[in-house]
């Protein structure tokens, strides 16, 4: 079996829930009683978000990389990152990393085009909305990806920031999320909607409403990933 490496603590609280998620789906594949080897490198939330505020997407690439080889050096056979915000990178970062990277972003569109989504919509970080990593993705498997009007962007960037990051998770910030995404099934008439930051699986991960499927990406990305331990 192989051992899975974590880049972590991007945020905190789904790193946390990435083990936790990560335990559960491997119980679900073995049933004999044993646990997946795991290693978790938790780095410095400030210090990749001050970098990719401040454009310095080389920076950001580099400092992941580094932690990566960490990884690597550890004993991990191929890896992740525990965040959306990050892939802002990821090409970078498979090129020249020394073990296979999964992307959530891939297994994302994967999973949107296997419920036959045309049209999604994604929220996240303003980075996630505003970049065009997950963009240039779908686009090549023809999903058109819609965001939320710019007001609306802040709103999430800045709930996602100072609440969910923090573990804070407030039914008023629950129902304007929602609110956001039944304007966006009203607008752009989407089928679905990817939750583009992993800690909105906190708040948002056992949605049902809006008549649409609700893509957690976290969760997504872990069933990849548990997939490849025996490939």
């Amino acid at each position: 079996m192989k051992t899975l490496g974590i880049i972590g603590g991007t945020g905190p609280e789904s790193t946390i829930e990435y083990y936790r998620l990560i335990i559960a789906a491997y119980r679900q594949e073995k049933q004999d009683g044993s646990y997946p080897p795991i290693i978790i490198n938790s780095i410095d939330l400030k210090t990749m978000l001050d970098l990719i505020g401040a454009d310095q997407l080389v920076e950001v690439a580099q400092y992941l990389l580094d932690e990566i080889k960490r990884l690597a050096r550890a004993g991990a056979d191929l890896g992740l990152l525990a965040s959306n915000t990050p892939h802002i990178v990821f090409d970078d970062l498979r090129r020249h990393s020394p073990i296979p990277l999964i992307s959530i972003v891939e297994s994302a569109c994967d999973a949107a085009k296997a419920l036959g989504i045309t049209t999604v919509g994604l929220i996240g970080t303003r980075f996630t909305m505003q970049g065009r990593f997950y963009q240039d993705v779908f686009s090549t498997q023809g999903i058109t990806l819609v965001v939320p009007e710019f007001d609306e962007q802040e709103y999430i960037h800045d709930a996602y920031m100072n609440e969910l990051v923090k573990g804070i998770v407030l039914p008023e910030t629950r129902k304007r999320l929602l609110t956001i995404v039944e304007q966006l099934v009203k607008r752009e008439h989407i089928e679905g909607v990817i939750l583009g930051g992993t800690e909105l699986s906190l708040i948002l991960g056992d949605v049902t409403a809006c008549g649409i499927p609700f893509l957690d990406t976290a969760k997504i990305h872990v069933h990849c990933a548990v997939a490849q331990l025996w490939s």
